[in-house]
């Protein structure tokens, strides 16, 4: 299966990576880690799109979000036909409201 990242979530995972270098101190060699780290996991998702649990925070949409998680990230996900579409990158430290879809 092919798997697409939005653009939505990719400019939460960079928002959220922004955050770690400015704001918290995290050095950018460890961030690019945790970026290699959660693209890797995203790959994983081709070969196994159900490996993920359903995401109960968007479960009243009813379109099928599924979660991984991946050190302090979830990733949220849908399959729909021969395609994985990951919908946000969420720091689980985080206000579980502020989930994108």
């Amino acid at each position: 299966m092919k798997v697409v990242i939005t653009k939505q979530a990719l400019e939460s995972l960079k928002d959220t990576l922004d955050f770690y270098i400015k704001e918290v101190g995290i050095p950018k060699v460890t961030v690019r880690k945790i970026k290699s780290n959660l693209l890797a996991s995203c790959k994983k998702l081709s070969s196994e799109p159900f490996l993920g649990q359903e995401e109960p925070m968007l479960s009243f949409l009813n379109l099928g979000h599924r979660r991984i998680i991946e050190g302090n990230f979830k990733i949220v996900y849908r399959v729909v036909e021969n395609q994985v579409i990951v919908t946000d990158f969420f720091d689980t430290r985080r206000n579980p409201s502020k989930t994108k879809v």
